[in-house]
């Protein structure tokens, strides 16, 4: 059962927003302890607004969208009377007193909010090993890491612990974790979700997206959350269209699809191999695989980090213990701190020529060779890392955790739509396919994952 048969299921009564709710306690409860992808949950707030919405279908009243569906929310996305700690001690005391807007657009649309899921101490990681709560543990992949930084979303997909979670993605932090899990995420066009509520990583980088278990929770999310939102400067002003349009989609002919020559030479071959097999499956859906160089691939992680090292020193100047519990610098994790130390060191006047000013130079290069490849396809694919996820407590430096973003870091410098879904398994380790179009081309990413879903039924 896809998630939209159970929104048909739920609205006809054939399945109770009750029973939905309490199969994901139960389950909840049986594995989180081990598995650590919630930090926190409210059941009873959970089965109040079951109950709620129940007797809104029983009286025959309009019901939202999203009605009797389970949501965990990326615990840096503000929900109101939750743990708002982005998995740092910093912020281990603070309530949220709001609700973000996508947050309340969940609510006004009758999705149920569950909990709050783990993630790497304030979105700064790859792994979810960073988090002030522990690591979260990869249901899929056992011994291994989740992903970052939403590994906790990740996980509770994963894990059937809810129907969709919301995560942040800055440099691949939706994608990531969803290959190493086996399951679907996506990062929306920059500016198509509003990010008001969000503690920000890195401003001109952050973008709020959903994971799922199948394309209908990613489109029944996305046509939800897309919006323009007059309290987000960074929002757009953008008539999407009906993203479950595309669940009908059955092939891909008249579509031209890109591979990319370098990112198939760095990712290791064990993943090439599964997603060379992806690649030849579109092509039997009719679609006109070409191969493409991209020249730039050396460029992307010095120029995501050092852009992403500035923000987030700005971003954390509030963190002062004033007014939001513990001073930072302080308290946090050893990635945080290095960031915070890296951003103050760039920002100084003496260097941000050479380096932040460099940077965002290397970024506008970096964008219009991604225009150029678009301008004869209608999407890029490949995979989504190049490495698969390592064992949790294994000790990498700091260049080797940043490796994982090398081809996911790419849309967030580019504002451009990326999504992430299984392509298959090396040795029972999950491994995603990524597929990239233009910005606010989201649809076509949808319609090639229905597409390559239907095909496999």
């Amino acid at each position: 059962m896809n998630i939209l048969e159970k929104t048909e299921l739920i609205k006809n009564q054939e399945l109770k927003v009750e029973d939905n709710v309490e199969n994901f306690i139960d389950i909840i409860n049986k594995n989180n302890k081990s598995i650590n992808a919630f930090l926190e949950i409210n059941n009873n707030y959970a089965l109040e607004k079951a109950t709620e919405i129940s007797n809104k279908i029983k009286n025959k009243e309009k019901i939202g969208s999203l009605a009797g569906l389970v949501f965990g929310i990326k615990a840096n996305i503000n929900v109101e009377d939750f743990t708002i700690s982005a998995a740092s001690k910093t912020l281990e005391n603070y309530i949220g007193s709001y609700d973000a807007t996508i947050i309340k657009k969940i609510k006004e649309e009758d999705g149920i909010i569950i909990g709050m899921t783990n993630l790497d101490e304030f979105a700064a990681g790859s792994s979810t090993e960073s988090s002030y709560y522990g690591a979260t543990k990869n249901p899929s992949a056992p011994k291994r890491i989740s992903g970052g930084s939403s590994g906790g979303s990740a996980a509770a997909i994963a894990d059937k612990m809810c129907d969709i979670a919301i995560g942040s993605d800055t440099g691949g932090s939706i994608r990531n974790p969803a290959s190493h899990c086996g399951v679907i995420g996506f990062k929306p066009s920059y500016g198509g979700v509003s990010r008001q509520g969000l503690l920000d990583l890195s401003m001109s980088l952050d973008q709020i997206g959903p994971l799922s278990n199948d394309s209908s929770g990613i489109a029944i999310a996305l046509n939800n959350l897309i919006d323009y939102d007059p309290h987000d400067c960074t929002s757009l002003k953008w008539d999407a269209p009906n993203f479950l349009d595309a669940k009908n989609t059955d092939d891909l002919k008249g579509k031209k699809i890109a591979t990319i020559k370098q990112f198939h030479e760095l990712s290791d071959e064990k993943i090439n191999g599964i997603i060379d097999n992806s690649v030849s499956k579109i092509e039997d859906l009719g679609a006109e695989i070409v191969e493409l160089e991209f020249n730039y691939l050396d460029l992307t992680l010095p120029t995501y980090y050092l852009i992403n090292y500035v923000e987030f020193f700005s971003a954390t100047r509030k963190y002062d213990g004033r007014k939001y519990g513990y001073k930072i610098e302080d308290v946090c994790g050893e990635e945080v701190l290095r960031r915070i130390n890296m951003g103050s060191y760039i920002s100084q006047q003496e260097f941000s020529g050479k380096y932040y000013k460099k940077a965002l130079q290397a970024r506008s290069l970096i964008k219009n060779e991604i225009n150029k490849l678009f301008n004869d396809v209608d999407l890029i694919i490949g995979s989504t890392v190049p490495k698969l996820p390592h064992k949790i407590g294994d000790k990498l430096e700091p260049m080797e955790m940043y490796a994982y973003d090398v081809l996911t870091v790419i849309a967030n410098l580019t504002g451009i739509p990326a999504g992430s879904i299984k392509a298959g398994e090396s040795n029972g380790i999950p491994v995603g396919l990524q597929i990239q179009s233009k910005p606010q081309e989201d649809y076509k990413i949808l319609e090639a994952m229905f597409a390559l879903e239907n095909s496999a039924v």
